[in-house]
């Protein structure tokens, strides 16, 4: 799955605006949502389809080979069809896209949402509370910290599809040679890099742009960044375990014992053919990136857990994944649930899911970890999903998303790059990042506070 797009929509200002992004907090705390999420902005109850009827819901959506378990979907639901239709996800521009058909009043009925995002379209009404259709029912047949991803308070935004739990990809070819143990701890990691270093080759890469994965890696390291007290969101981006997570990337950048090049663009790719790029800390759906940009290197590759901070844990992050939701205006919703549902746990849905890489299911039953070995060649006979399977039951479920996160990625890539461009430490980037989103909460109309 891609990573969260950045999304550069404008907002305007009201009171009533700024009580549905107070009731947004309110409902992270555990607190009624009035307003945020309603069927249709205060109006009556959508009316649902009657029996008979004929109907076709709209669904906009970025995954490769969507429309093949849509397909299989309307063979065996004449009566509730589903359409696709494909939105860019290019800088933004599905979030975008979105946005502005719920301002204009004509959304689709689902859509494809990245976790990370789905508060910023609470904050906007535009997405179903599913609670009172009946979702609640299928809870216990997704992974327990994808569901709750899109919980707050007592309601449900969304149905998880897909994941990105993190692990380590090696070179194992170049690890045997150099006679490196893949590293199973951070201070292993440095310990490999000052190694690979000494061979003239790179460990990995600090892309300073990749906000996502620094989430990530933070989330691993016990980070929350972000909270809510009653109506008020707390942001803590400026943390203990983020402040250890950026004290421990930047050591290793100071030290020259690691590249700052963009992960995933042209010079990040030719150092992966080559092997002056050793390993890569990346996600379940990294297996079809390599395979894809380097084909050349089939068979050298191996899967490993992400490094522990401390020997023995088994404390893990996720990097992307995103969910089917269902949007506020739709005149069917438990027909556009029982699709959602429908897409995101059918074993037969699954199957044709995994082969196109949509990543590491949110569904707990249903498949296989050796189906999502689609290229168990390419890693050398590995069963290489074992390892992303185990991690993404190591997932921490209490960290949330926050408002506005596309923003707070913006954020993090142009501190980091100037850090680096300046040799400041990279403290200084949590100091000032912390400032700006809460200033950039505060200018939506939020109540919010630092953590």
């Amino acid at each position: 799955m891609s990573d969260t797009a950045r999304n550069r929509n404008t907002w305007t200002h009201g009171t009533s605006r700024r009580a549905v992004l107070g009731g947004a907090a309110a409902a992270a705390a555990g607190f009624a949502l009035a307003g945020c999420g309603s069927d249709d902005d205060g109006g009556d109850e959508p009316k649902g389809r009657k029996k008979g009827e004929k109907i076709t819901l709209t669904f906009w959506s970025w995954v490769p080979g969507i429309d093949k378990p849509v397909a299989l979907w309307n063979s065996k639901n004449p009566e509730v069809r589903v359409k696709v239709e494909k939105v860019s996800a290019v800088d933004g521009a599905q979030y975008a896209k979105m946005h502005a058909a719920i301002k204009a009043g004509n959304p689709p009925d689902l859509g494809q949402i990245e976790y990370p995002v789905v508060p910023s379209f609470l904050i906007d009404n535009g997405l179903l509370d599913l609670t009172k259709y009946g979702v609640a029912d299928h809870k216990d047949k997704f992974i327990g910290w994808q569901w709750q991803q899109s919980v707050f308070g007592k309601a449900v935004y969304a149905v998880p599809q897909a994941s990105g739990p993190m692990g380590l990809f090696i070179r194992q070819d170049l690890f045997e040679k150099w006679g490196i143990e893949p590293p199973t701890t951070w201070d292993e990691y440095e310990a490999a890099a000052t190694a690979i270093r000494k061979k003239g080759a790179w460990i990995e890469t600090f892309s300073a742009t990749n906000g996502n994965r620094f989430a990530g890696l933070a989330w691993q390291a016990g980070a929350r960044w972000f909270g809510t007290e009653g109506d008020t969101w707390t942001v803590s981006i400026d943390d203990e375990p983020t402040r250890k997570v950026a004290d421990y990337w930047y050591g290793l950048v100071r030290r020259k014992l690691i590249k700052t090049i963009p992960d995933r663009q042209n010079a990040w790719y030719k150092d992966v053919q080559t092997g002056d790029m050793a390993s890569w800390l990346g996600a379940s759906w990294g297996d079809a990136l390599l395979v894809g940009n380097a084909p050349k290197t089939a068979g050298k590759w191996r899967v490993v857990p992400m490094p522990q901070w401390k020997k023995g844990d088994a404390a893990y992050a996720n990097w992307g994944g995103s969910t089917t939701a269902v949007f506020a205006k739709t005149k069917y919703p438990k027909d556009a649930l029982a699709f959602a549902i429908w897409l995101n746990t059918d074993p037969e849905s699954i199957k044709l899911l995994i082969e196109n890489g949509y990543g590491t299911p949110g569904a707990k039953q249903g498949y296989t970890t050796s189906q999502l070995d689609v290229h168990k060649d390419f890693f050398g006979g590995q069963e290489y999903s074992k390892v992303f399977d185990e991690a993404s039951k190591g997932v921490d479920t209490s960290w949330k998303w926050g408002p506005a996160t596309d923003t707070l990625y913006q954020r993090l890539g142009d501190a980091f790059t100037a850090a680096i461009g300046n040799g400041s430490d990279f403290r200084s980037v949590l100091k000032k990042v912390q400032s700006q989103t809460i200033t950039d909460l505060k200018e939506k109309g939020l109540q919010v506070k630092a953590g």
